[in-house]
Parts: structure tokens; sequence; C-alpha cells
């Protein structure tokens, strides 16, 4: 086949994998005494938002994961995110207003929330990583 159609065989990748979703993985240190308020967070405005997103289609899915065993400078939460693809500017700024209507926020409200946290965590990292597929 190669001989035959010399062109067709040098497109096919040799690379074993195609590229899967976006996975944002964001690291949170929770200060002593303030678990509960983080976890109260994230299972009320946090889950809302997420859900929100989930249900207009712009993320695949979300998740919570606990650091069952931090060592000193290792963030206690990891919260993933996943999407398919990037939104163009104007999606951006038309998901955005969608998301502040569904929340019944302003900016200044959600930067104002935002503040209120921070007095118990710290964002200590954010990656993003891209999920492979196997070809076959």
């Amino acid at each position: 086949m190669a001989f035959a159609c010399p062109q067709l065989a040098m497109a096919q990748s040799e690379w074993p994998f195609v590229s899967g979703e976006y996975v944002e993985v964001s690291g949170i240190e929770i200060d002593d005494g303030h678990g509960l308020d983080y976890a109260n967070h994230l299972a009320g405005m946090w889950r809302k938002g997420q859900a929100f997103a989930m249900e207009q289609g712009w993320i695949t899915g979300y998740e919570v994961l606990i650091n069952s065993f931090p060592r000193k400078g290792e963030p206690d939460v990891y919260l993933m995110t996943r999407w398919t693809e990037w939104e163009t500017p104007e999606e951006e700024e038309a998901r955005a207003e969608a998301y502040r209507r569904h929340m019944a926020m302003t900016e200044s409200e959600m930067q104002s929330a935002s503040g209120d946290r921070a007095e118990y965590r710290t964002v200590a990292s954010s990656i993003l990583l891209r999920s492979m597929k196997f070809r076959d």
C-alpha cells in the first residue's frame, strides 16, 4: 500500500496517541481549622458553578481530590476541571455573563468572595494537562 499511495503512508502518524481533554488541576492549601469552611465552599458555590458549566456543555467534568497524606508544602486539595476545546473571545464574554447571572453575583462580589476565602486557603499551584488516548 505504501508504494501505491506514498502520500497516504507518509500522512499516517506512528504516534500511538491522539489528544484528549484538557485537564486543569489547582492545588489548594487550607489553613488549620478551616477544612470545613473550604469544604462548604466547594459543596456550595464551587459546585454550583461547575454544575452550571457542565449543563452548558462548557466543561466535561470536575472533581475534588483530597491529599490523604500531605507532606509539608504539598496541597491539601486538588480541584480538577476537564474540557475539550477553548472558547473564542466572544464565547468567553458570553459565558462570563451567563455565569454571573446564574451565580447571581457581580464581578466585584465574586472577587470579594475570593478574597474572603484567601483568609484561610492558598492556591499553591495550577497546571494544565492534556489527556492522551490510545490511537487504536
